[in-house]
């Protein structure tokens, strides 16, 4: 299926240049023979003026209209050379702009295949190991109970990995097509933040996640979608860095009417000509064919979403001396 887009796709652009290059032919074709038709004009004119008007017995009449058949003639010329330079470049606009536009839609193709596959992957796994691991809980029914527990953790793990997924990819949709009706209320900003804090904490235990959160701060907001903003930034942030690299979580109040989110990481960073990309919808900083970390390029294009529906702003500086920090900056 790909093999076959890719070569519609080539032809199209064969045809696209093809018929740019025919169409140029035209315009300088067309050039040429009103210019010959002009000079021909031209020289009929002072032959008919020759003939009709002798220029030794009334000069002043000859040069008159001899001046008049130049100036029509310069006139012409320039006319026909406005109209083909005007004509040219409507053409070479128009051939850019569609051109642009057959790249960014190549470009949506490649990133929606993409997406495609990585949801497939990411969709199968959590799906495969809860099968293995309640097929194993079911084989063997004697297993000690650690190793239950292990197993029934496990499941529990890529059961809320998938669930983690399918809520991206649902709430993108129905963002996009204003279906999700926005249920704001007060609530606690801090508290809200703390759980999803400690919630990852457990489920990455073996990651150093620490967090500086003042209390007390609260905002009129959707709980779900804010939980859903706070996770794909953690989610990103673990996701992004190695191991043994530390994240941070911050809440802090600038005054009574604005508080920031912050999360730090200490993974490669983004390169400062992707940063205006990397909340547009299936975008994924660097190159589709060589990237490895896994991931649908839907979590920070509902993080802006979701900022934006709650007055608030979402910005990506450096962190020294290396690593990301995703700032949310909400005005209560």
């Amino acid at each position: 299926m790909e093999q076959k887009l890719k070569a519609r796709l080539k032809k199209t652009t064969v045809k696209f240049w093809l018929l740019l290059i025919y169409i140029i032919a035209a315009l300088v074709w067309w050039f040429i023979s009103l210019e010959k038709q002009s000079k021909e004009m031209y020289s009929y004119q002072l032959n008919h003026l020759n003939t009709t008007i002798n220029q030794e017995k009334n000069p002043v009449a000859y040069q008159a209209e001899l001046k008049k058949i130049k100036e029509d003639y310069h006139s012409n010329t320039i006319k026909y050379g406005g109209e083909g330079v005007v004509f040219l470049g409507l053409i070479i606009l128009g051939a850019m702009l569609v051109h642009r536009s057959m790249k960014q839609q190549k470009l949506v193709q490649e990133q929606q295949q993409n997406f495609m596959m990585a949801v497939t992957h990411e969709l199968k796994t959590p799906i495969a190991i809860s099968k293995l691991n309640l097929e194993t809980l079911l084989k063997h029914q004697h297993l000690d109970e650690q190793r239950q527990k292990k197993l029934i953790q496990t499941s529990l793990e890529e059961t809320k990995r998938l669930d983690f997924l399918t809520n991206n990819i649902l709430l993108s949709s129905q963002l996009e097509a204003k279906w999700y009706k926005i249920n704001k209320e007060e609530l606690d900003f801090s508290n809200l933040l703390k759980d999803r804090v400690s919630d990852f904490s457990q489920r990455f235990s073996e990651r150093t996640i620490t967090s500086d959160i003042e209390p007390g701060i609260d905002i009129e907001g959707d709980s779900l979608l804010l939980e859903i903003l706070i996770n794909n930034l953690l989610e990103n942030a673990l996701k992004y860095s190695e191991k043994g690299d530390a994240v941070m979580v911050t809440l802090k109040r600038k005054n009574e009417e604005e508080a920031t989110m912050q999360v730090l990481d200490e993974g490669p960073g983004i390169p400062e000509e992707e940063r205006k990309k990397i909340y547009s919808k299936f975008y994924r900083v660097g190159n589709e064919a060589t990237r490895k970390k896994k991931g649908t390029g839907l979590g920070l294009y509902l993080c802006r979403k979701i900022a934006k529906d709650h007055n608030a702003d979402i910005s990506m500086t450096n962190n020294n001396p290396k690593g990301s920090i995703f700032a949310v900056r909400f005005y209560i």
